[in-house]
């Protein structure tokens, strides 16, 4: 590279010295140049001249010299800060570090000024220079620029701003006075808020605390209370009277056809009474199934002939078979008339238990088959296909013996604590909330004070005299009139109580006061939140021990109905229903009870548990015992066909078999009945004890799960307040299992034997008639289906199974054509 010097600025020092500044180059790098004088190449006289090296291979005629270019160096202040400050009259210090270079300089050729002072300059080091000025600067105010020079290169590496002192310690001090103020409000907020916590906790523990005892000493006078109750409870009961058995074939009816069972109750007229020495009475209630089958009077001799004929054909495994899986492949055939189906299957069949449980078998194999390729654990789970209700009427059949000698008692026990421990506390009669229960959802969440009294109540038409009677101030007239009948019919079933509508309750207040008629409603009812509010024993004023009597009513009159049905705009009774739309209007006293949080009642569910805990255990270890005097014969025999079907088709997951197993007795059988006592007893369930038993019951599915618990604080109660004894429930459920698999095998011949007793016993109870009738209505429904499903089978064209249904639908409507006609 060359560079040709065209400068014109040259000085001439001496006659034999001239100095001309370097051309600029824009990078450091190693150049020949070459200068002119007055237009004449200069050729130099010697190898080195001023600086400038000449290389020995070089020939100084040539006019070419060496100049090497080196970049420029770089100086920056110690923090590389580019505005310092600096109050006037202190000395100033400045760091200056000086980067890397190449250029060999010496400390006489370093200048530094700040402004138009210059400094002192002192090196540490070849790599750090510090500037020094201890006078005044020349400038008490401005920004006064830092440059450094060497040579003629001048560099500007900071600014420093002049301030007056006064300011700054003004301000200094000002800032931390402020500081110093912040921290000691801060540190006496912190100091108040900390001693308002620990009395805030200190406080929280002790109610906590008192809270606990409270519970504690709660729920030990309530068990020691319902445990001398019980007791009475259960001298008084006998085995085969005391304890309201439904009869066999009203506990079938009621399991077989539930909602056919609730429909045609709520169809019936009310109960009519009889007098007699014994008290009112109600007539028994009856079923069409239970009834004898009665033809129509045009009804000729080939309706019983067909009916028969069908029932022939229903004995017949093929056909039976066939006609099932044909009515299950079409599309309207819902659910509800499958178990309709299912049921009517086993009255007709019910005189034939052995033949019945064959077609469930061979009906279970093909569902087993159809579950297997998909997903076996889900086999059983729900009642959706006729054999899944045929199974479930088959176990109530077979387990109605062991449900009524082993189990009823412990359950029926069950009821009347959970109906005694309700009964102890305030129960709002339109919400039917109580202050004891199981259910979150049925909780009352309102502290009502309620007080015990004993009254004597006198029943007209009972020879007996006055009974003591325990009742709440704040029971209504209705709940009053309740409990008395409880008491004067508690040996009886429900269905021959009277109801508290068609009975008076008088009360003689004594003292020359004439006896008055007590009433929910009347002229002195009074007004709350623009609500009438039902009359309580304490809005009477009945005192402890007084007397009051209980006589029929001549006349049913037309009353407002039960408490529960009355409308929660009208009518209140312990608390309103907390509806937003209302609560500008609720009294200050109101609000006030409002702040109160209602979760602080949940642990009332904690006491009502521990009160019955004793009577659930007893209940639960009579369903998951095996008593060796009368083993549950049908259970071994099921679970070892389960366990048979599984081998066969390769399913060794235990896991499956348990669910199996879970699925066809647990939740199929014994949830059926612990949610429906009704079906075993003759009691009144009220929605508040189905809503105790719903707890119990989902209890009872928990401990039966394979799958562990994964409760939270967000979980819903009806599962937490189980979740400590769910661990010892699952134990005894899985030993439940094994003992069943250690019993000694049933042969068919056993289990058939079994079978044959068990119809023997309840022999002619049913209308197989209807039961065969109602069948042969889905029969004629699906005519044409049901007849190509027997002309595709085999084995039914060879034996004619086509020819003789045909001949039943002829027989039976030829009879229906032939009245119609004559209609």
């Amino acid at each position: 590279m060359y560079i040709f010097s065209d400068w014109q600025d040259c000085r001439v020092l001496s006659p034999t010295l001239l100095l001309c500044p370097s051309p600029p180059s824009i990078q450091s790098q190693q150049v020949s140049v070459q200068f002119k004088l007055n237009g004449n190449l200069y050729r130099g006289e010697s190898h080195a001249s001023y600086g400038l090296d000449l290389e020995e291979e070089e020939e100084p005629h040539t006019g070419h010299f060496l100049f090497e270019y080196v970049e420029d160096p770089q100086f920056y202040t110690a923090n590389k800060e580019k505005l310092i400050k600096h109050h006037p009259g202190e000395p100033l210090l400045l760091v200056i570090n000086k980067g890397p270079s190449q250029l060999d300089l010496t400390e006489e050729e370093y200048s530094v000024r700040i402004g138009s002072d210059i400094c002192d300059i002192t090196f540490n080091n070849e790599q750090m220079i510090y500037c020094t000025i201890n006078r005044t600067l020349s400038s008490r105010t401005g920004e006064l620029p830092v440059t450094v020079q060497v040579g003629n290169f001048h560099k500007q590496i900071a600014v420093v701003q002049m301030g007056g002192s006064e300011l700054a310690i003004i301000v200094t001090v000002a800032v931390c006075c402020v500081l110093l103020l912040l921290c000691t409000v801060a540190l006496v907020v912190y100091c108040t808020k900390s001693r308002r916590a620990e009395r805030y906790w200190q406080k929280t523990l002790l109610q906590m605390e008192e809270m606990e005892s409270q519970i504690r000493e709660e729920i030990r006078k309530g068990f020691a209370e319902l445990q001398t109750d019980m007791t009475d409870l259960t001298k008084e009961l006998n085995r085969s009277q005391g304890i309201p058995f439904l009869e066999y074939k009203q506990f079938v009816t009621r399991t077989f056809f539930p909602k056919m069972c609730s429909d045609y109750e709520r169809s019936l007229v009310q109960p009519v009474y009889e007098n007699n020495p014994q008290g009112p009475r109600a007539l028994p209630e009856t079923h069409p199934l239970l009834q004898d089958w009665q033809p129509s009077n045009t009804a000729r001799p080939n309706m019983e002939e067909g009916i028969t004929l069908f029932s022939t054909l229903l004995n017949n495994k093929h056909f039976l078979i066939t006609f099932v899986h044909a009515l299950e492949q079409q599309k309207d055939f819902a659910v509800r008339d499958r178990c309709n189906l299912a049921s009517l299957l086993t009255i007709a069949l019910h005189g034939k238990l052995e033949y019945y449980t064959s077609i469930m078998k061979e009906l279970l194999v093909d569902l087993i088959d159809a579950s297997a390729s998909k997903n076996p654990k889900l086999m059983l789970r729900r009642t959706e296909s006729v054999v899944e209700k045929m199974l479930t009427n088959w176990m109530s059949i077979c387990m109605y013996s062991y449900l009524k000698e082993t189990v009823g008692e412990p359950f029926f026990l069950l009821l009347c604590a959970i109906k005694q421990q309700i009964n102890k506390g305030s129960i709002d009669a339109i919400t039917g909330k109580a202050r004891y229960t199981l259910n979150e959802e049925w909780l009352l969440r309102e502290n009502i004070e309620a007080k015990p009294l004993n009254i004597n109540v006198s029943f007209q038409g009972f020879g007996m005299d006055s009974v003591s009677v325990r009742v709440m101030n704040t029971d209504t007239i209705c709940q009053v009139k309740e409990k008395i009948l409880e008491a004067f019919y508690k040996n009886l079933p429900f269905s021959q109580w009277p109801h508290e509508e068609d009975v008076d309750l008088e009360w003689f207040p004594g003292g020359g006061c004439s006896s008055r008629i007590l009433q929910d409603l009347d002229n002195t009812s009074i007004m709350e939140d623009g609500r009438k509010k039902l009359n309580t024993v304490f809005h009477y004023k009945i005192p402890e021990g007084a007397s009051l009597a209980m006589s029929m009513k001549d006349k049913r009159e037309n009353t407002l109905g039960r408490a529960k049905d009355l409308d929660t705009e009208k009518y209140v009774h312990l608390v309103p229903p907390h509806d937003e739309l209302i609560e500008p209007k609720k009294s200050h006293r109101h609000s006030h009870r409002k702040k109160v949080l209602p979760e602080i009642y949940l642990t009332r569910l904690l006491s009502t548990k521990g009160t019955l805990q004793k009577f659930l255990d007893d209940l639960f270890q009579a369903i998951l015992s095996i008593p060796q005097e009368k083993p549950p014969l049908a259970v071994k025999y099921f679970f070892d066909f389960l366990e048979e079907q599984a081998d066969k088709r390769g399913i060794t997951d235990p896991d499956t078999l348990h669910i199996w197993k879970t699925n066809s007795l647990p939740l199929r059988f014994w949830v059926n009945i612990l949610k429906n006592p009704q079906f075993v007893f003759d009691i009144d369930k009220t929605d508040h004890m189905d809503a105790c038993l719903s707890v119990i019951a989902q209890a009872f599915i928990d401990a039966c799960s394979i799958s562990d618990l994964q409760l939270g604080k967000d979980s819903p109660t009806n599962k937490l307040l189980y979740a400590k004894e769910i661990p010892e429930y699952k134990k005894r459920v899985q030993c439940f299992y094994k003992q069943i698999q250690e019993m000694a095998p049933l042969s068919e011949q056993e289990m058939n034997a079994h079978l044959a007793e068990e119809s023997r016993k309840y022999r002619n109870e049913f209308n197989t008639n209807l039961a065969l009738t109602e069948i042969y209505k889905y029969a004629k429904r699906y005519r044409t289906q049901v007849v190509n499903a027997l002309d595709s089978n085999p084995t039914a064209r060879r034996t004619q199974l086509q020819h003789r249904f045909e001949q039943v639908i002829a027989l039976v409507e030829d009879n229906i054509y032939e009245c119609c006609s004559e209609a």
